[in-house]
């Protein structure tokens, strides 16, 4: 999967200093979380990469106040996290500690790999409404994560789809830590590494790999 992971030009168009950091974990032993212990970093919320992020979405028409980067949205909730599961848990924390955007999503429950795209609008999206399973479609030009099915993630990291997310029975996981300037890129392979301390916590023999894509 992570040599196959790709951000599609029109992406690097719209946002030159794009970079993610792919990371697979295999034989992750994962179950009920607990308790959420996170530190905040000071000023958080006005951290410049969050800003970089609201100009983001701004960049392809989304309005920044409704639909909030994953990363804006998790500092707003910091204080009081609710507890998923252990994979979430964990990836939630790293996010907010190090003010960045973080996915996770079940590899086993991808189709082909993860692309970073522009939508072209018909492409279909698992969500639930009112309770009820639902099919939805981004708007043409939105930034989504997707895969040979559909799209796993909507505008960039605002909304992941059903199909694909962690659950506690999920052994093997994709995650996608994103990173626009002035966020250093030492600092991300830092998270990177946080975050696979944490997964080692309650899955030591997981294997953990990962690639850089972009940031040149």
């Amino acid at each position: 999967m992570l040599e196959r992971i790709v951000i599609e030009q029109a992406v690097r168009d719209l946002r030159p200093d794009v970079a993610v950091l792919a990371m697979t974990a295999e034989g992750l032993v994962n179950g009920p979380g607990g308790e959420v212990t996170v530190k905040v970093p000071e000023g958080a919320a006005q951290d410049p990469h969050v800003e970089a992020w609201r100009e983001a979405y701004r960049g392809f028409g989304a309005k920044p106040q409704r639909t909030r980067s994953s990363v804006d949205a998790l500092l707003r909730r910091a204080d009081a996290l609710p507890s998923i599961n252990r994979v979430v848990d964990a990836y939630n924390a790293v996010s907010v500690e190090y003010v960045l955007p973080i996915g996770g999503e079940d590899l086993d429950a991808y189709q082909g790999a993860a692309r970073l795209v522009r939508a072209t609008g018909d492409e279909p999206f698992d969500t639930v409404a009112g309770g009820e399973p639902a099919t939805e479609h981004p708007a043409a030009g939105e930034v989504v994560w997707r895969d040979d099915l559909g799209v796993t993630c909507r505008r960039w990291n605002w909304r992941q789809g059903v199909r694909t997310r962690i659950t506690e029975s999920t052994e093997n996981a994709l995650f996608l830590l994103e990173r626009l300037e002035p966020y250093p890129l030492e600092r991300l392979h830092e998270a990177g590494e946080a975050l696979a301390a944490r997964l080692r916590e309650f899955s030591p023999d997981a294997r953990i790999e990962s690639r850089l894509i972009g940031g040149a």
